[in-house]
């Protein structure tokens, strides 16, 4: 069979597929905001259904509905035919409805074994309420040998990079024998190795019959390994047409409501003298070892390199999260020690982490206290705070920052991930910091929201602050930077000029060391 019959053969059976899923007319409040208006999605069995739309459009909260975190307000839900309405997320588990979250929430203090079967321990013996730890242990590894996953399932979750994790949380979807699984935002944190990985595991699990749903800020992506693709906006259906017929500018334009003609700001920034001198820098607790660099004002300098290649640790270790062996820091020619996050604050220093909800937002707290609590001093009235200061240095944070909220007493939790990005960006930019480093500053983040993010970065470069900027996205770091540290092993491979150099040169530093 030519390869032209193939394809043919391939859309006929596509189209012959019957349909796993239908949402039908979903609505969905929160105070103040109508997150869901009326939404329609269709899935069909043995086929990737892309879900897309900026940050805020209703996304993730329509599959919450789905997966039963959230209770819709109206609409039908059906699988395979049958009327369903999931009350939890064990409920749609247990009928083969799986998802795997952006924002992972795991038990990191017990073993991958424990997380893959947690709540369903299988036992020694029928009726004998014992855990087996030999069944466990066996059940992983033969789930992990089918999906290729490198990982030994006694290790503590702890000790594993997020990428790793995120393979995990994958493997226990899997492990529902689920006839729906949801990724949402799957490859945020994956390198190119990996996500050429998981899409493996997708066509797997696509030919084997599954709908999957997946979604996605990464137009390549999209294109690349989806059937069909529906966009939203605003809590709207927009449209949903085939991948094959689409382009990137058609997808940008259904989901901003506009055309976007360039994906990167002009720079207006201008390189001045050296402001920040980093001498043989060397971490602790972490393979970190003899980084030496400089920074000029009004500069963007990019860290690039594969995942556990060193560019968080090196971040970590400026800021003073992580524990330093040695290795000096200089700003404007004076040195200084960075010991801890309070003494770096006070030097002009600022760290948007790269896990949000681990390390970033405080979920519990309103939008105001998140934004405001790294610069409370500016907020005092004598020695209490001022509840106006506060709510003015929260009103400049939404307006500049672009953040979809009903209003300042909102939960930071309940907002989508990219506005939740927003306000700890916001948050880190009311200290006025000398020096900002971002570690994955648009991870999860729609190309609208993308662009808005880097006027802020040049326009900061602009006034002579120096932003150094951990990204896994080589064209970001190429649109945006004017320099690029490699790192490989966790040393320091090599610099390059983002003007002049190529994604090959980058790579071929990054696996230096590795």
């Amino acid at each position: 069979m030519s390869k032209k019959e193939k394809t043919i053969e391939h859309v006929r059976q596509e189209n012959e597929q019957p349909v796993l899923l239908r949402m039908e007319n979903i609505e969905k409040t929160f105070p103040g905001v109508k997150a869901l208006d009326k939404v329609n999605l269709t899935v069909k069995a043995g086929t990737v259904h892309a879900l897309m739309g900026e940050n805020g459009a209703g996304k993730s909260t329509l599959m919450k509905c789905l997966f039963g975190v959230y209770s819709k307000d109206s609409g039908k839900i059906f699988l395979e035919g049958k009327e369903i309405n999931f009350k939890n997320s064990r409920e749609a588990l247990e009928n083969g409805v799986a998802m795997v979250h952006q924002e992972l929430n795991q038990a990191l203090k017990r073993n991958v074994m424990d997380n893959v079967w947690l709540g369903r321990f299988p036992t020694v013996a029928k009726g004998i309420p014992i855990t087996s730890e030999k069944k466990m242990y066996q059940a992983t590894k033969e789930i992990f040998e089918k999906l290729e996953i490198n990982v030994d399932p006694k290790t503590v979750m702890s000790r594993m990079p997020v990428s790793q994790r995120q393979m995990v949380e994958i493997a226990k979807a899997v492990s529902y024998n689920s006839k729906i699984i949801v990724f949402d935002e799957p490859t945020s944190s994956l390198t190119e190795e990996e996500v050429e990985h998981l899409f493996k595991i997708i066509r797997m699990l696509r030919d084997q019959g599954c709908g999957i749903i997946y979604i996605s800020h990464k137009m390549a992506e999209i294109l690349r390994i989806s059937d069909e693709v529906t966009i939203m906006r605003d809590g709207k259906w927009i449209t949903t047409r085939e991948a094959a017929g689409l382009t990137t500018d058609e997808i940008i334009k259904h989901m901003v409501g506009r055309e976007l003609t360039n994906l990167y700001p002009p720079k207006t920034n201008e390189i001045g003298d050296v402001l920040l001198d980093v001498k043989e820098l060397t971490a602790l607790c972490s393979k970190l070892r003899d980084v030496s660099f400089s920074a000029r004002r009004g500069e963007i300098l990019g860290v690039a390199g594969l995942d556990g290649s060193g560019r968080t640790e090196l971040l970590e270790n400026i800021f003073g999260v992580a524990t330093r062996k040695s290795g000096k820091l200089f700003l404007d020619g004076k040195q200084i020690r960075n010991r801890n996050s309070r003494e770096s604050i006070k030097n002009g220093f600022a760290l948007l982490t790269e896990e949000r909800r681990a390390t970033g937002i405080f979920s519990i707290l309103n939008i105001r206290e998140n934004a405001t609590i790294s610069s409370l001093k500016k907020c005092r009235f004598g020695p209490f705070l001022s509840k106006q200061k506060m709510k003015k240095s929260t009103d400049w944070c939404i307006e500049s920052m672009r953040i979809k909220t009903p209003n300042q007493e909102t939960k930071i939790r309940s907002l989508s991930g990219g506005n939740q990005q927003k306000v700890i960006l916001g948050r880190w930019l009311l200290t006025e910091p000398t020096v900002l480093l971002l570690d994955e500053p648009t991870r999860g983040i729609d190309v609208g929201a993308k662009y808005e993010i880097y006027e802020l970065i040049i326009n900061l470069a602009a006034k002579g602050k120096t932003v150094i900027m951990v990204s896994s996205e080589m064209a970001e770091l190429l649109g945006v930077c004017d320099r690029i540290l490699v790192m490989s092993g966790g040393r320091l491979a090599g610099e390059v000029n983002a003007a002049t150099t190529s994604q090959e040169e980058i790579m071929a530093l990054a696996a230096k060391y590795a």
